[in-house]
């Protein structure tokens, strides 16, 4: 149940449509699942007494009509392109639809708010090369590599971290993206293992395939389709599926360029 605050400050609906959007889109970018950003904009959307509110949501694009209190429908849309899951970031939007849902604050607040969640560095970058290198090392021993391979996965997992960043920075394709650090991760760990006798290729690329593989998204497209979002799960599905094509490409690529040349 919403409950409604004492006072409700007026806005324009296209001001509120047009920030509701925007708590949405960064929440389906950070890797939320679509039920969770059509139910938290419908809240938004109600704390503020807006008429009616109608939500369609996929993977790649939000779309919200509503009517408000003179009787006015307005329609406004978000197209995604990009995805970055950063599940610090969608607590913290989470925590912000909350607080508006309780208080219904003025609209200057909340885009404060969300520009100090974009900007703020939830963790530096050397913390998250650690994180791969430890990911990286761990899977590699995991699946039955040796110490030396572990270490040498880790080392990996630091190139691997700083060649996402890089890519991310930029407006690549996802997929692409994906084919490009694979093969690149791939390529060196035969290169290494034709100069470095003893390491064992296969466990180090398994130890850092494992950091590029799409669980997330394959768990929320599941979990899309039980909650009845059908369209919207097997759209997201796909494109998770499409993703694990890329990196299995990127590994052929690379091993029928150099993985042959050295055994």
């Amino acid at each position: 149940m919403i409950l409604f605050p004492k006072e409700v400050f007026s806005v324009k609906t296209e001001d509120l449509l047009r920030v509701s959007l925007d708590i949405g889109e960064k929440m389906l970018i950070s890797g939320a699942e679509i039920s969770r950003v059509e139910d938290s904009l419908r809240r938004i959307l109600a704390a503020y007494k807006v008429q009616r509110a109608d939500i369609f949501t996929i993977t790649s694009s939000i779309v919200a009509t509503v009517t408000d209190a003179d009787g006015r429908t307005i329609t406004q849309t978000r197209r995604i392109q990009k995805y970055n899951t950063n599940l610090e970031k969608l607590d913290a939007l989470n925590a912000l639809s909350r607080e508006i849902c309780a208080n219904a604050p003025p609209l200057s607040e909340i885009r404060q708010a969300l520009l100090e969640t974009e900007e703020k560095n939830h963790y530096p970058l050397v913390a998250q090369c650690l994180a791969y290198a430890l990911i990286a090392g761990a899977f590699s021993v995991f699946f039955g590599g040796t110490g030396t391979d572990g270490i040498a996965a880790a080392g990996l997992g630091v190139f691997l971290k700083l060649f996402t960043f890089a890519v991310n920075r930029t407006k690549v394709n996802m997929l692409f993206a994906n084919v490009a650090a694979s093969f690149s991760v791939c390529t060196i760990a035969f290169l290494v293992t034709a100069v470095l006798h003893g390491l064992h290729p296969d466990k180090m690329i398994i130890g850092n395939i494992m950091l590029l593989i799409p669980g997330i998204a394959m768990t929320n497209s599941i979990r899309d389709i039980i909650s009845g979002d059908s369209m919207a799960g097997i759209l997201r599905f796909c494109e998770a599926l499409a993703v694990a094509i890329a990196i299995a490409a990127g590994y052929i690529l690379a091993s029928l360029l150099t993985g042959g040349l050295f055994k």
